[in-house]
């Protein structure tokens, strides 16, 4: 059977004063351990094998802590240690030199309940249990844990499998175990070297002055001064690990009062049955525990509750039906989540639900609905799957199912008003979900936000729909759309009705990308003239990751047929690339990447792209890191993201120019004007690429000798407003005929993006 070494950890007093996240981390527990154990300012040697044998476990703890919040704190002024530098030479006062040198300390310390003790678990598999014991004996030298004044006790123990599983398993505060898809809080831990950097970190800072110190003495007589350099000691050598501790999740179903079936509620009523679910459930639970009637106020509702409480309030989420195209989205399950610093313990929560009676006040016994649903356990959860929760579905994409409530900052203004106005209230609501992405805690890297008021699918219901019965005005709901540059799990629940069930999310599946760009390093140096052969580069690495074993490479990337002869089909079946000098100074400092399908609008096979297809184009494009191009030397590419509305290469927008020159499909007929040649051109261009027919301006032209190879830079104007990218004429593979959006000077959007 394995073993474990756990060390639990007390404090004389429920606060913790050391800074960083919670819980203290690991590396903290080993400072302390290295300081329990020192005599005087050394190690004995049998102290430093044991601890050189702790820190190089490749395993790192799993931890219990009890439930803490931040107190209030308050501001310290204390003297800085500089006094020299703040006496003058002749009648000085030592009281106003004081004075003068107090240094403001923000104290701020965890608050919890000391009779709750802190464990540490290492497993120790088939390790010597001999260096174990030696841990477990330094752990009873421990005298402080955090700072100075953060006096604590430990004891280690050597337990089996079975008994650390019920240690964890009775441990009233909250569990953190290292995060497997390393997202999470980071928490320091040991690693090999930290015993040595943290004696040279002392030995260092013993003698940090490398300069005479003189004392300050308290005379009236003038003293030399002398210059001290300090040198500063070098920081501890430890490890970052990702840990999460994960929420406790319950679901029931919503049944008639017999509980034989389903008792549906509608998508539009998710607050107010949210708000319903939620006051029956406090009312009956202060019924049970009327001594936390505080505790079950701030919780439940958040009543009284700072901003630290946030974290330890459950969330109620009713779950409308997805996961089919025609599934109706009506309310028959409800999630509820319990953190893990919530102060009430998960299994009374789970208690309060279970049978829980809708349309009954428990603190009063009335009864004030006729219909009177019931909560029951579910017994199947295979609903949790559709909203990513089962920690199987991972995807990218994700949309929302019941409307965001965002800040009052992104509300809509009026049903009527232009294209630019409707582009800057997008662009003031992808702000706010920004925001409200950081308020739930989530630090994953975003690609692209969409906003609108219409629901992502047939059965949805526009986003004013979810504002009866709520505390938000109709214009601060939207319906949002996020794409993360690596796949997330669920919940995703955003904005500010998110303990309402207002914000829930839902996975996308098979989500690929169709356009990529890359940005270089602001070292590389890659002229507008170098804009082709930077480009076959490109074409050419693309080609070396799409290989197969048989060394085929696909036409996606090759442009050739099978037999290796060009493809003549007419379509374009293969990638478009392109250099994009974003800011003007005649260096490329974009590139982009995109299938032919996002190009090709027409209702050509180029313009209908199989599921294979997309795959390959993801899986190969994003793997896309380095580019050896020859002289112009080896390039390294930044983590590709896709192209985000407002930007300059996607629009949406009615007036595109162009970046590089465009050249036309066809020679010109003898005896016509080449200009009026490539007006006609570009319109059949557009027509063939399935884009409206546009209003033609040439700005700029240009013919060879006898009038060959012409080329033009062009403005389009279209009808409609369109997205890109816009890549027409017959180099439009090699980054030729590329537009950017053009907006009006006086577009106040336009400085938002």
């Amino acid at each position: 059977m394995t073993n474990s070494l756990l060390i639990s950890i007390r404090f004389h007093d429920g606060r913790y004063h050391g800074v960083g996240n919670w819980p203290p981390s690991p590396a903290r527990l080993f400072q302390a351990l290295v300081a329990g154990s020192a005599v005087g300012i050394t190690i004995p040697d049998e102290t430093k094998i044991a601890l050189d044998w702790f820190e190089a476990f490749d395993d790192v703890p799993r931890i219990a802590a009890p439930t803490a919040r931040h107190a209030n704190g308050f501001t310290s002024y204390v003297p800085n240690n500089d006094l020299d530098a703040a006496l003058p030479r002749k009648n000085w006062d030592i009281d106003k030199a004081v004075a003068s040198i107090r240094t403001a300390k923000r104290i701020r310390p965890w608050l919890f309940d000391a009779q709750i003790p802190f464990l540490y678990a290492w497993t120790l598999q088939d390790r010597d249990t001999a260096n174990a014991e030696s841990i477990c004996d330094i752990a009873e030298r421990l005298y402080q844990f955090g700072r100075g004044i953060d006096m604590a006790w430990a004891w280690g123990e050597i337990l089996d499998e079975e008994e650390i599983e019920q240690r964890f398993a009775s441990h009233e505060g909250a569990v953190y175990s290292p995060s497997k898809s390393g997202s999470g809080k980071m928490l320091a831990c040991p690693t090999e070297g930290s015993l040595k950097s943290l004696i040279d970190q002392y030995n260092a800072s013993c003698a940090r002055f490398n300069g005479t110190h003189y004392a300050c003495r308290l005379t009236k007589t003038p003293r030399k001064r002398m210059k001290a350099a300090v040198k500063l000691p070098p920081k501890p050598r430890f490890k970052q690990v990702a840990y999460e501790s994960p929420s406790r999740r319950f679901m029931f179903d919503i049944r008639n009062d017999t509980g034989r079936s389903f008792l549906p509620q509608r998508p539009s009523d998710t607050a107010a049955l949210a708000g319903d679910i939620r006051d029956a459930a406090a009312g009956r639970l202060k019924q049970a525990l009327p001594q936390m009637a505080t505790e079950i106020e701030r919780v439940f509702v958040g009543r009284s509750a700072r901003e630290a409480d946030k974290a330890a309030r459950i969330r109620i989420t009713p779950l409308p039906s997805i996961g089919h195209a025609d599934a109706d989205r009506a309310i028959r399950r409800v999630l509820v989540e319990v953190p893990p610093n919530c102060p009430i313990p998960a299994d009374d929560i789970d208690w309060t639900f279970s049978g829980l009676v809708l349309g009954t006040d428990y603190e009063t016994g009335q009864v004030y609905s006729e219909d009177r649903p019931l909560l029951l356990r579910a017994n199947d959860n295979r609903m949790l799957a559709h909203y990513g929760i089962d920690g199987s579905n991972e995807e990218r994409l994700w949309q929302t199912v019941t409307a965001a409530a965002l800040p009052l900052s992104a509300r809509r203004r009026s049903a009527k008003k232009g294209g630019a106005r409707r582009l800057t209230e997008e662009i003031r609501a992808i702000d706010s979900v920004n925001q409200a992405l950081r308020h739930l805690g989530v630090t994953a890297e975003v690609e692209s936000i969409r906003v609108q008021r219409e629901p992502f699918t047939a059965k949805g219901y526009r986003a004013e729909a979810f504002a009866p019965g709520t505390r938000f005005v109709a214009s601060r709901l939207w319906h949002v759309e996020i794409t993360f540059v690596e796949p997330q799990q669920g919940p995703i629940v955003i904005g500010d009705g998110r303990y309402l069930g207002l914000g829930l999310m839902s996975p996308i599946k098979e989500f690929r990308r169709d356009a990529l760009v890359f940005t270089l390093h602001p070292d590389a140096h890659i002229a507008i003239a170098d804009r082709c052969d930077f480009l076959r580069a490109i074409r050419r690495a693309l080609m070396s990751l799409s290989r197969d074993d048989h060394g085929k490479i696909p036409l996606l990337f090759s442009g050739h047929e099978p037999k290796g002869t060009p493809a003549k089909s007419g379509r374009h079946d293969h990638v478009f690339l392109a250099g994009h000098d974003s800011r003007g100074n005649g260096w490329i400092d974009r590139i982009l990447v995109a299938a032919p399908w996002s190009c090709e609008r027409s209702d050509n096979p180029g313009g209908n792209p199989r599921k294979r297809d997309r795959d390959v184009f993801d899986q190969v494009v994003s793997s896309l890191n380095q580019v050896r191009a020859g002289r112009l030397g080896v390039l390294d590419f930044q983590c590709p993201y896709t192209l985000k509305p407002g930007d300059p290469l996607f629009g949406p927008a009615r007036k595109w120019e162009s970046h590089t020159p465009y050249r036309p499909t066809r020679h010109a007929s003898r005896g016509k004007d080449p200009a009026d040649s490539i007006r006609q051109d570009i319109v059949l261009e557009c027509r063939r690429r399935g884009l409206p027919e546009p209003d033609v301006e040439v700005v700029e032209f240009s013919v060879g000798p006898n009038g060959g190879n012409p080329s033009a830079l062009l403005r389009l104007r279209f009808a409609v407003a369109i997205k890109g990218p816009v890549m027409l004429g017959r180099d439009s593979h090699m980054g030729g005929g590329l537009f950017i959006a053009l907006y009006s000077p006086d577009d106040a959007s336009r400085k938002a993006i």
